[in-house]
């Protein structure tokens, strides 16, 4: 007998996660998606378990744990959700898909930027190094590095919150489109609303710019807090 319910998308699953980001719009972060939260594993205030309760409290469909330089609260929430998936039998559907995923800071054309990894073999040499809790130095800090090893790990490349930087998105989104990137994180609340929303001007131009360049748009609370529907 074929039991469905283990047949969840691995964590590793990157056509999966595509066909969700070309679904995802204004309205799907932060009850049905998030793909930028943080734990206790690097500047969260979430312990992992929580962090799962509360998605799965909300009904979220998917979501990613991007801590930074570290996959430690991604592996302590994959094993509860695993336990979790293995006791409830059927119920298990209703849990949400769960994405590796990681915080890289970078240098994009002498700009620190951040970019998301996902859907990753977290084990790979490529990346391994760069999940060892300190940020990169050098040449390893270097935005096309930081692609490149990402997409050799198996996984895809997200551009965090393009409106946060020295240098507007205009400027920057098409650099990383020539290193490429993978996406964007298009619906982004910069200003840190009580009820999340994302910023309707910033996201109108990140976008327009994400649709030239074909890049996917993608969603995040950025939590860090301990509130996944909030920032802070």
């Amino acid at each position: 007998m074929v039991v469905s319910y283990h047949l969840k998308p691995a964590a590793q699953d990157t056509g999966y996660l595509r066909r969700v980001w070309e679904t995802v719009n204004p309205a799907s972060c932060p009850h049905t998606y998030n793909f930028h939260l943080h734990t206790v594993a690097s500047d969260g205030r979430l312990e992992p378990i929580d962090l799962i309760n509360q998605a799965i409290a909300i009904g979220l469909k998917g979501l990613a744990i991007t801590d930074h330089h570290s996959v430690a609260g991604f592996q302590e929430a994959q094993a509860y959700l695993s336990s979790l998936r293995s006791a409830q039998d059927n119920a298990a559907d209703n849990l949400p898909q769960l994405w590796t995923g990681t915080e890289i800071t970078s240098n994009l054309a002498e700009v620190e930027v951040h970019i998301l990894g996902y859907g990753f073999d977290p084990s790979h040499p490529a990346i391994n190094s760069y999940l060892q809790g300190d940020r990169p130095q050098g040449d390893r800090a270097l935005a096309g590095q930081v692609i490149t090893s990402i997409h050799q790990a198996g996984g895809l490349a997200v551009l965090a919150h393009p409106e946060r930087y020295r240098r507007s998105a205009t400027d920057l989104i098409p650099l990383a489109a020539e290193l490429n990137i993978d996406g964007v994180e298009t619906y982004y609340a910069y200003n840190n609303p009580k009820i999340w929303q994302s910023s309707p001007v910033k996201t109108e131009t990140v976008q327009a710019l994400a649709a030239k360049h074909h890049l996917y748009s993608t969603c995040g609370t950025d939590t860090h807090g301990t509130n996944i529907l909030q920032r802070l």
